[in-house]
């Protein structure tokens, strides 16, 4: 998938021209597959290697990790009900995320909120090297179970990447609809593809 060059223009705009919304803060959780996430369903013999898995995400929002063919794909918050295997949303080449998830929390009166997302992914190129990129994602709240990938940051070879993935974060997050062109930020270093399956 690849946004036209308006498209990106005017994504870049929304996350960097505009003011944020309300008051945004960041916390961090640590994703570890071995230790903090149980395993719902996985490959019997002959099936190949995947896995589905729930972790523990920032209190009490779960993140839902799914793996196929050395590729993962990451649901922040709470999953379309009755669906334990929300979207499917990856990178095309072999991909692995990192252990550190960035949750950017709205103030809501005396209440933080979770609605974002930024999680560090490393990813092949294809070419026997990596890149790491920045993933920023709604949350999917209780009452919206609407959760998806709102903006790419290539965070090599692109100086001040973790500020650009905030700014992204907090100023798509309430106008952004599931199955908009998420915004593409790549700095001097071409991104790699990205795919999503219903």
């Amino acid at each position: 998938m690849r946004p036209t060059a308006l498209t990106a223009a005017l994504c870049f705009c929304a996350a960097t021209c505009l003011p944020a919304l309300a008051q945004m803060s960041s916390e961090y959780t640590q994703l570890d597959s071995q230790n903090s996430c149980t395993v719902f369903a996985q490959a019997e013999e002959g099936e190949g290697e995947w896995a589905n898995l729930v972790c523990d995400g920032w209190r009490g929002y779960p993140i839902t990790l799914q793996y196929g063919d050395a590729r993962e794909s990451v649901f922040y918050g709470y999953p379309p009900a009755g669906d334990m295997a929300p979207t499917w949303e990856s990178f095309a080449s072999f991909n692995s995320v990192g252990p550190t998830v960035e949750w950017r929390l709205e103030q809501r009166g005396d209440a933080r909120v979770p609605v974002a997302t930024i999680h560090r992914w490393t990813v092949s190129t294809g070419e026997g090297e990596e890149v790491q990129v920045l993933v920023v994602e709604k949350v999917g709240q209780p009452h919206e179970r609407d959760g998806c990938a709102m903006a790419y940051v290539m965070a090599t070879g692109n100086p001040n990447a973790n500020e650009k993935a905030r700014n992204y974060a907090d100023n798509l997050v309430h106008g952004f609809s599931c199955g908009d062109q998420p915004a593409i930020d790549t700095g001097s270093v071409p991104m790699p593809d990205f795919t999503r399956f219903e």
